[in-house]
């Protein structure tokens, strides 16, 4: 077996292994040469099979009999519910049962981790990394919760002694890693079924600093309110070097231009009294800040900054976010992950940005009735920033519905903004509906966290047909 691999996971099972953080623990094991198992709800994805070409066992459906009695472990999420048939057979066999935070908190034991918070960006910002250290010939090991270029990219086990990996707070779990460098690229009230206020967010936030080992960096967007409100409460903790980067004076790492350039920008920083200029190659000012975060991070662990500046050129992009799917008819279908307001805003002026006096058509599908509850109303403003809208019901995941909460909510809020808004409750239709509304030139953005990603390759389809 590989260095690194620790004892009590040298034989674990995954229950639902097809999830995006899952599945890059479940690789890195595998990849370390543990003897990997696990379950998930589509034993037929596509995850599911990139997960079989590296060895590792992967049962369709759950069900007590997929658990082998000589499992050292059981891996879950917050997501497995605790009447899951493989998770009571655990309970029967004495079979200890692990987060998934801290099987990744073991992985990072060791190495020089960079954790990678905040409500948004954490998946670009983790890929920016992981890319531009691998083309420095770093070999760094990542888990990102998204794909970079293929099915099964979302995670690597390096031979380098860098470990970048999404820090994730919607359940807290974040606590568990103990990062050399911690970045907090904003922080936003979200995750409504475990946070009830700002207060806790901001708590919950400082608590992972807190976590940074003595001698560490934080790494904090100095013009967002709330991570410039992290950066204020933690500020001359003793052992922590705090880095500030944004637009705004005062900054340690200032950008002082960030120029379009299609589906591209050229971002300027002054960092130590130089310019540097480097090329982010996605579009939109927020994708800029999260490159020169990546930039900020990677100076903090020593690495030149025009080498890291020049390799940052070379992420172009992750799945479902602003990836484009495709072209049909003139028309142009791009799949954006954004589900909070922020997010939605954020790649809709990023495509606005880059579509000049092209029309932008968006299919939004709201994630989760509890972010709806709270949230619904900012998200039908953001749909204005669209010429038209199609809304899709709510994708309730691991949720249960809450009486009264229906995307209707999302849809009054966008039409008392002025925004043209359809609903439709029948997924299969928006295929025939797109196909109706689009004309040549126009791009089409599917927009959320849940399965509204398979309609762009179904709307590319009926727009060729």
């Amino acid at each position: 077996m590989k260095p690194g691999l620790p004892t009590a996971m040298e034989r674990p099972h995954f229950i639902g292994i097809g999830g995006a953080g899952m599945s890059g623990i479940a690789k890195i094991l595998a990849q370390r040469g543990g003897k990997v198992a696990g379950s998930d709800a589509r034993g037929d994805s596509e995850t599911a099979e990139a997960l079989r070409a590296h060895g590792v066992t992967v049962h369709g459906g759950h069900a007590a009999d997929h658990l082998a009695a000589d499992s050292t472990c059981v891996v879950v999420s917050s997501a497995i519910r605790a009447d899951n048939p493989e998770l009571a057979r655990a309970a029967e066999l004495g079979i200890p049962v692990v987060h998934r935070s801290d099987a990744l908190a073991a992985l990072m034991d060791g190495l020089r981790p960079i954790a990678v918070a905040g409500t948004h960006g954490k998946t670009t910002t983790t890929s920016m990394l992981a890319v531009s250290l691998s083309a420095l010939g770093l070999d760094p090991s990542y888990a990102i919760g998204g794909d970079l270029d293929a099915p099964g990219s979302n995670a690597h086990h390096g031979e380098g002694d860098i470990f970048v990996a999404e820090a994730d707070e919607s359940d807290r779990t974040f606590h568990k890693y103990t990062p050399q460098v911690a970045i907090i690229l904003n922080a936003e009230l979200d995750h409504h079924a475990n946070y009830a206020s700002i207060e806790e967010i901001y708590e919950s936030f400082e608590t992972f600093v807190g976590k940074v080992v003595p001698g560490g960096t934080l790494v904090v967007a100095h013009g967002q309110e709330g991570a410039a409100e992290i950066a204020r409460r933690v500020a001359g903790r003793d052992g922590l070097t705090v880095v500030t980067y944004g637009e705004e004076e005062g900054a340690d790492i200032r950008i002082t231009k960030i120029t379009p350039r299609g589906l591209t920008s050229e971002v300027t920083v002054v960092l130590d009294g130089r310019m540097l200029t480097f090329t982010v190659s996605v579009p939109g000012r927020h994708y800029a800040h999260n490159a020169v975060a990546a930039l900020a991070a990677g100076v903090a662990l020593g690495i030149p900054a025009h080498n890291l500046a020049s390799a940052l050129g070379k992420y172009t992009g992750v799945k479902r976010r602003l990836q484009l799917k495709g072209e049909a008819a003139g028309v142009q279908v791009i799949d954006s992950y954004a589900h909070h307001p922020t997010e939605m805003n954020a790649d809709l002026e990023a495509i606005r940005g880059a579509a000049g006096d092209s029309r932008i058509l968006v299919v939004f599908q709201p994630h989760l009735f509890s972010r709806t509850q709270e949230l619904g109303k900012e998200m039908g403003q953001a749909l204005a920033l669209a010429d038209a809208s199609v809304v899709l019901d709510i994708y309730p995941a691991r949720e249960d519905p809450i009486p009264g909460v229906t995307s209707d909510i999302i849809i009054a809020a966008a039409r008392s903004a002025g925004a043209d808004v359809t609903a439709e409750h029948d997924k299969a239709a928006v295929a025939d509906v797109i196909a109706g509304m689009a004309k040549p030139g126009d791009l089409v953005l599917t927009m959320g966290a849940g399965d509204v990603t398979d309609l762009g390759p179904a709307i590319l389809a009926r727009l060729s047909s």
